[in-house]
């Protein structure tokens, strides 16, 4: 392996710089802003749980491990879980990723320029949105890199580093593990019918193999270590087959459906630019995989960066289209990007710098008013201290907190827990509460003895109050919650009383436990 030399060490550490600047200025500028009580409570009501000694997936409906250990190891050092602080382990991640991306891109290009990546950095940074998806926006990046490591130097090591990435990604998402292996085996195809020095295909196998099982140990120990874990991860994945899918299913937002003349100018384009994305995704993957073909035919290389960002496209547009929206287009954009900008890098200065510009220009404008930080400076936000950090949210979910917490005043003093469903685990994390169900997040139907089992634990935890969000999701009425979850509904109106006049806001169905009563 060639040592690294001084001329390689200066664009590296400029690299590193750009780096800190980019992801230090982005969470300066919103760290302190926007909250979301669904998703991003999801994560940060795990992270919390996982401070205090519970397990995900055994002790709460999480995502895969990873994720909460990583952001409950930033809480434990810093000694506060806050959703800031949660920021700031999502932000290392972040960081850890984008300087991947931008190495990978100076190694690709013949005559590296810090303008080009400065804007490498900006098109990639304004897509790590929002901030509780960035694990798996910078997965992806992380991914193309041990790729294309794999791909310029296709040694026994090499081959079992790879696996290991993508084992130990598997750790942060099971989904980006089978994105991996994808990705991987379609890099190990184009290498063996490459003429190029290699280990023989059994013996990278191996090491390949050898790499993805101790890179996904963290998860394999814990199926053998931890009682209780081992049954709840098999559930887990009989979930998956028994609904089918891991997202409701959005239509793809075409560009010729964008409404003009029914919306302002503005987000007719921004509506436009999201359709071009999700096509130009699936585009380039299948695009790419052509190319790669041709050139396979006429014996050529092509740049490895190049060749790693097609494999993992398909894959990851597979995210994006699972729900259509732009919070799933973000992470199944990276192939895309790196493929594309290491294309551009190595072009004539005419076609290079008018198509990235075009590129990171599209990006802004759809992207950046999406951001929690722009979003307060349109429509001024509400100033509220979250579980001790003083945040600058919108007005809608800072009515819902005051709402939260002047029921736990009344009915859940002195750390009583509370019910709030469906879709609500950041009440439990802003309140500090844990939470009285397994099933955090109600989204999915659930049968007769889930619900039934769910009952036992309400009972066990006597919570002083339920808060029903009253929503049908994607304005589907059968993914109400007394629809999805009709035993759980029933019981709590036949054991909770209903307070008519509690709220504002007619969605929500406030409900006081009998222990309550006057």
């Amino acid at each position: 392996m060639n040592k690294l030399t001084l001329g390689q060490l200066r664009p590296t550490f400029a690299i590193l710089l750009l780096v800190i600047f980019s992801v230090a200025s982005l969470f300066l500028w919103q760290s302190h802003k926007g909250l979301n009580l669904a998703d991003e409570g999801y994560l940060w009501y795990g992270a919390q749980r996982v401070t205090m000694g519970e397990v995900p997936i055994r002790d709460f409906m999480a995502y895969d491990i990873g994720r909460y250990y990583w952001s409950a190891a930033f809480m434990s050092i810093l000694g506060d879980t806050g959703i800031v602080t949660l920021r700031i382990g999502i932000a290392v991640f972040q960081a850890s990723a984008l300087f991947i991306g931008l190495a990978l891109l100076t190694r690709n290009s013949a005559k590296p320029s810090l303008a080009f990546c400065l804007l490498a950095a900006i098109t990639l940074i304004v897509w790590m949105f929002p901030q509780y998806r960035i694990f798996d926006i910078s997965l992806p990046i992380i991914l193309i890199g041990a790729l294309t490591f794999l791909i310029q130097q296709p040694t026994i090591h090499r081959y079992f580093l790879t696996g290991f990435i993508v084992g130990l990604a598997a750790v942060f998402g099971r989904n980006h593990g089978m994105y991996g292996v994808i990705g991987c085996l379609c890099v190990i195809y184009y290498l063996n019918t490459k003429c190029m020095s290699r280990p023989p295909p059994f013996v990278a196998s191996v090491a390949w193999i050898s790499g993805l099982v101790i890179g996904y140990l963290p998860v394999m120990v814990f199926i053998v270590v931890v009682p209780g874990f081992a049954l709840a991860f098999g559930e887990s994945v009989r979930l998956l087959f028994e609904i089918k899918t891991t997202n409701y299913p959005l239509p793809v937002p075409w560009p010729w459906l964008a409404p003009f003349g029914k919306a302002p100018i503005i987000i007719a384009i921004r509506s436009v630019l999201e359709g071009v994305f999700f096509i130009a995704i699936a585009f380039f993957g299948l695009v790419g995989i052509a190319w790669v073909i041709l050139k396979k035919i006429q014996d050529k290389s092509d740049s490895p960066m190049l060749i790693a960002s097609i494999c993992m496209a398909l894959p990851y547009a597979h995210y994006a289209y699972s729900r259509a929206d732009i919070e799933h287009l973000a992470p199944g954009i990276p192939p895309f990007l790196l493929g594309t900008l290491a294309l551009l890098a190595n072009q004539p200065a005419k076609i290079k710098w008018p198509f990235a510009a075009l590129i990171c220009g599209a990006s802004l404008l759809l992207m950046l008013p999406a951001h929690p930080g722009w979003l307060c400076y349109l429509q001024p936000c509400v100033e509220l201290n979250v579980a001790g950090d003083n945040l600058k949210i919108d007005r809608g979910t800072a009515g819902n907190l005051i709402t939260l917490n002047t029921l736990a005043e009344q009915f859940a003093p002195k750390g009583q827990t509370f019910i709030a469903a469906p879709f609500w685990p950041g009440a439990y994390a802003a309140l500090g509460r844990k939470s009285p169900v397994w099933e955090i997040y109600m989204l999915f139907p659930r049968n007769t003895l889930f619900q039934n089992a769910e009952i036992e634990r309400i009972k066990a935890a006597k919570p002083g109050f339920a808060v029903i969000l009253d929503f049908p999701l994607d304005g589907r009425e059968e993914l109400r919650f007394r629809s999805t979850h009709p035993i759980i509904d029933q019981y709590i109106r036949n054991n909770f009383i209903h307070l008519e006049e509690s709220s504002k806001n007619p969605m929500f169905q406030i409900y006081r436990g009998l222990q309550n009563n006057p």
